[in-house]
């Protein structure tokens, strides 16, 4: 297959044309986009009209697909999808986050073994039709000082999806917390696929870098957040309806913007887990 590409963000992203997700993909056009993936690390589908399982299909391309512990807003009927949404059913939002702002954040970086892809569906969007933002971790962690990556070299940073909730106000249950022990993960992440390099921590859920007091932690998390989210590394996208966004969540971190919470939203979500045969997903 032919698949045209144009940039997006000024380090990473592209918008991928000649592709239809609705249809299975042979073989080579799955390692042409896996590819393309990989490289752009964001790659923006748009004008697509996609089922529940064809969103399964494509994303099963990239591997193993995760079932959100979040287990209420999950499709009834494909179980991979993760429904982000303020609609309700009998008073109650059928998908997570329903109108919160949500600041940056890696999925599932609270896992021992953190996903290395998202893809997100726009099924209903408002009329201001809204924004996510994205944070190119690898190309930040590049461009840092010389005397940063030695500081940063080695260490690891604690991660909670207790406090991303407690942020929030989204109350974590007894087998949530039981399932989602506070963990520590290198605070720069080798990529299992590429090797790339990318910085490993996000606000909404790195609490403290290990091995450091409380104040030089905070001192040098609240440095590193301030870098990589300068506009040089960030990209704004504003959705359209239709959109497909998939994202390597190994290297970038992102953010819903501001919307208003009375207009409805609806976006569908799975989220890629690493290769088995991958022996660390560092």
């Amino acid at each position: 297959m032919a698949f045209g590409t144009k940039p997006l963000g000024k380090t990473f992203g592209a918008e991928v044309s000649g592709v239809d997700l609705s249809m299975p993909l042979d073989a080579k056009a799955a390692q042409e986009v896996r590819d393309l993936w990989l490289a752009h690390e964001l790659l923006l589908f748009r004008g697509q009209k996609l089922e529940e399982k064809n969103l399964v299909e494509f994303s099963r391309n990239f591997g193993p697909l995760e079932i959100h512990l979040r287990r209420e807003y999950l499709s009834p009927e494909n179980p991979e999808v993760l429904y982000v949404s303020n609609l309700k059913k009998e008073g109650r939002p059928i998908g997570i986050l329903a109108d919160t702002e949500v600041g940056w954040h890696y999925d599932q970086i609270y896992l021992p073994r953190p996903a290395v892809g998202s893809l997100l569906y726009s099924v209903i969007i408002p009329p201001d039709r809204g924004a996510t933002s994205f944070a190119d971790m690898s190309a930040a962690y590049a461009a840092l000082p010389e005397r940063t990556k030695e500081r940063i070299e080695g260490r690891k940073a604690v991660q909670s999806y207790e406090a991303f909730n407690r942020s929030y106000s989204v109350p974590t249950s007894d087998e949530q917390r039981r399932k989602t022990p506070d963990i520590e993960h290198p605070l720069v992440r080798t990529h299992p696929y590429t090797g790339r390099k990318a910085l490993y921590i996000c606000p909404g859920m790195t609490t403290r870098i290990a091995q450091l007091d409380e104040n030089e932690s905070a001192d040098l998390l609240a440095e590193l957040f301030a870098w990589a989210t300068q506009p040089r590394f960030v990209y704004t996208h504003t959705w359209q309806l239709g959109d497909a966004l998939l994202w390597d969540n190994a290297c970038t971190m992102h953010r819903r913007e501001p919307f208003d919470g009375t207009q409805q939203r609806l976006m569908k979500r799975t989220t890629i887990l690493p290769d088995p045969a991958v022996a660390a997903p560092f």
